[in-house]
């Protein structure tokens, strides 16, 4: 067959494949468009909008708003603000403590159970993944007795001589409440008098609140399973070459685990916090179900302030436009996170090193 003829065939082929693959992707594409990104794009319009949510909001009743529903959120200087800036304060925290603990506690489950001297491994895996499964409106239920002011966790505290406090109705910071021990009872003039979206800079580092303490646990108990899978997978393909070399260069437990396993577990480890990121900042229904921002508006998150702005109080415009900003923040922590985790080429100072332990370990052998 010519040179141009087959060429001319395999082309053929190629558009042929292209075409089916369309075919067979049109479905689920046109679902995505009109279920996903058509109300995502609705969304930011409404956000630039005066829309009051009754009708459709590309009516002629509805405006043009530019970016006022924003600037309300961002830069007004009134309530909107400050409950935005309590609301990121609040999530910050949650954010900063639950995904660490969370990725933290999934992986020393997944190295526990990983094991082979561990009897009774798939009881344990299931033990440990069941939170995940269960629903959050449920686990949120049962937290509120057990951290109630005479639930199961105060009662065992008071068996260690501890009056533990009334859980989800104490709205002080904890960081605070430990200088308020060291008798700090207020911070200095530069963090008291300046603030950031109508929140002082001593508030924002009041720490989470007693309150929202109680959510950390209970987002750490139910979420440490699911990412205990992923560590479990990532484990099971690792090779065990590299660990037999590092045992027999003398090694011990947590050398081999610090040098060796954890930086191949680097893409599993970023997919992980990754994950962990995106829903720590988007957690609305414990707290709606729990406290709905209370007490003192400790557990506000920028999720659950969205949803009560647009559908309790009827401003659909500023709604939108937390979301979105949440949406930005989001986006933004992950690529910085990318950055962080990402490959570094090995130092000329670390690949002498390297060749010096090498030369060293041969000869002694």
């Amino acid at each position: 067959m010519p040179a141009r003829k087959r060429a001319a065939r395999v082309g053929g082929l190629r558009r042929g494949e292209n075409v089916a693959g369309w075919l067979f992707t049109a479905p689920m594409l046109i679902i995505l468009g009109l279920f996903l990104l058509v109300p995502v794009l609705m969304a930011l319009w409404v956000s630039f909008s005066d829309w009051g949510g009754r009708g459709s909001p590309f009516s002629g009743d509805v405006s043009f708003a530019g970016f006022d529903n924003y600037r309300k959120i961002l830069a007004s200087g009134g309530q909107a603000e400050q409950d935005f800036g309590t609301s990121l304060r609040n999530n910050a925290w949650y954010v900063v403590l639950v995904v660490p603990i969370q990725t933290a506690v999934a992986l020393l489950l997944a190295v526990l159970v990983n094991g082979r001297a561990l009897r009774g491994r798939g009881f344990f895996r299931t033990a440990f993944y069941f939170p995940s499964v269960t629903s959050s409106v449920a686990i949120t239920v049962l937290w509120l007795f057990l951290f109630s002011a005479s639930g199961a966790v105060n009662k065992a505290l008071s068996f260690i001589g501890i009056n533990g406090p009334n859980w989800f109705n104490d709205p002080r910071g904890v960081l605070h409440l430990i200088l308020d021990g060291l008798g700090i009872k207020t911070g200095p003039a530069a963090l008291t008098d300046n603030s950031v979206l109508g929140v002082s800079f001593w508030d924002w580092l009041s720490g989470p609140s007693v309150a929202m303490t109680a959510f950390i646990a209970m987002a750490v108990f139910t979420t440490s399973g699911t990412f205990m899978l992923l560590f479990i997978a990532a484990l099971q393909n690792l090779g065990g070459d590299i660990t037999e070399a590092a045992t027999l260069d003398g090694a011990s437990g947590w050398q081999r685990f610090w040098y060796v396993t954890l930086p191949q577990l680097r893409p599993t480890l970023f997919t992980v916090l990754t994950l962990g990121l995106i829903g720590a900042w988007q957690v609305f229904d414990q707290i709606y179900t729990g406290t709905q921002g209370g007490p003192g508006k400790t557990t506000l998150t920028p999720a659950y302030l969205s949803y009560s702005s647009a559908f309790n109080n009827q401003q659909w415009g500023q709604g939108s436009a937390i979301a979105f900003v949440l949406f930005v923040i989001i986006v933004l922590m992950t690529l910085l996170q990318r950055w962080i985790l990402r490959e570094r080429p090995v130092s000329q100072r670390k690949m002498r090193m390297y060749r010096e332990v090498s030369a060293t370990s041969g000869a002694k052998r």
